[in-house]
C-alpha cells in the first residue's frame, strides 16, 4: 500500500513522548519530514528527533503551549519557515491540568476555572492549530488532519469532566471541518485511544492492566505503535475518503476502572 508521504510534511504536536513520538517516528519511515511540538521536555524532544532521523526522516523541533493559543500560530509558522508548507497535521498535544482528577469529586464541585483551562487547552487549542494549519492546505488543495481524543469522552469517569468534554468536542468540530474542507481536498478525523501501554503505563498496578485487558477482544492493551500506525493510515493518501469520524482504537474496549 502506497501512503504517498514521502517528502510530506508532517507535523506532530505533542510529539516528545507517548504516542506521539511513536506517531512522528512511522510517519518517518515513509520518508516523510516531520515537525514535532514540544512544551517543557526539550531534551526528551531531542531523543524523538535522532529516532526521527534514524527511521529515515528529516526531523525539526518546535515548541508549543496548548494554554498559549498565539504559540498555535508561531510553531505553524517555523515550520512553514522551514519547508513552506504543513501537508499533515496530527493534533496530539494534551494539557492534563495541574492536578490529578479525583474520581470522588462531585460535577458540581470542580470549579469553573478548571472548566476553562481544560477546554481552552484541549480543544480551542487544538481548534488554534488546525486554523493555522488549514490555509496552505487549502491552497495546494490537499491535506490530512487528525486529531486525538480520548475513550474518556465516550465513557465518561468520575472526576475528569472538563477532560471528557473538552475531547468529546474534537469530534463536533472534524464533522464541522469534514465537510467544509472536504471540497479542498482535505480530510479530518478523530482517534480515540483507550489506555495505552505508554511509558507512564508502569505508574499503574499490573493486576488494573490485566483486568483492563481482559475486557479487550484481543485480550491485550494496545501500545503506542498500535495508534501510530492508525494515524499513519489516517493521515496518507492511502486514505482516500475517509473523513469526519471518530475512530476508536483497539484498547477503547478496555472498561475503565470504575466500570470493570
Amino acid at each position: 500500500m502506497d501512503t504517498g508521504l514521502r517528502e510530506r510534511v508532517v507535523m506532530v504536536t505533542g510529539g516528545s513522548s507517548g504516542i506521539g513520538a511513536a506517531t512522528a517516528v512511522a510517519f518517518a519511515r515513509e520518508g516523510a519530514k516531520i515537525a514535532i511540538t514540544y512544551h517543557r521536555r526539550e531534551d526528551a524532544a531531542r531523543e524523538v528527533a535522532a529516532a526521527i532521523a534514524a527511521a529515515g526522516g528529516e526531523p525539526f523541533l518546535t515548541p508549543m503551549d496548548l494554554r498559549d493559543l498565539p504559540s498555535a500560530q508561531r510553531a505553524v509558522d517555523d515550520v512553514l519557515a522551514r519547508w513552506g508548507r504543513v501537508d499533515v497535521l496530527v493534533a496530539n498535544a494534551v494539557h492534563w491540568g495541574a492536578d490529578a482528577p479525583d474520581p470522588t469529586t462531585r460535577f458540581e464541585d470542580v470549579p469553573m476555572s478548571a472548566w476553562l483551562a481544560m477546554v481552552d487547552a484541549n480543544l480551542v487549542g487544538a481548534a488554534a492549530t488546525v486554523r493555522a494549519a488549514l490555509p496552505g492546505m487549502r491552497a495546494r488543495g490537499w491535506g490530512r488532519i487528525v486529531l486525538i481524543s480520548s475513550s474518556v469522552a465516550d465513557e465518561g469517569l468520575p472526576g475528569p469532566g472538563p477532560y471528557g468534554a473538552a475531547k468529546a468536542g474534537l469530534h463536533g468540530m472534524a464533522r464541522a471541518l469534514a465537510w467544509e474542507g472536504g471540497r479542498d481536498g482535505i480530510l479530518v478525523n478523530v482517534v480515540a485511544p483507550g489506555f495505552t501501554l505508554t511509558e507512564r503505563a508502569p505508574d499503574f498496578p499490573q493486576a488494573i492492566i490485566d483486568k483492563l485487558a481482559a475486557g479487550v477482544p484481543t485480550r491485550r492493551l494496545s501500545d503506542p505503535e498500535d495508534v501510530a500506525r492508525l494515524v499513519v493510515f489516517l493521515g496518507s493518501a492511502a486514505n482516500g475518503n475517509l473523513t469526519g469520524e471518530l475512530v476508536r482504537e483497539g484498547s477503547s474496549a478496555a472498561r475503565s476502572g470504575h466500570v470493570v
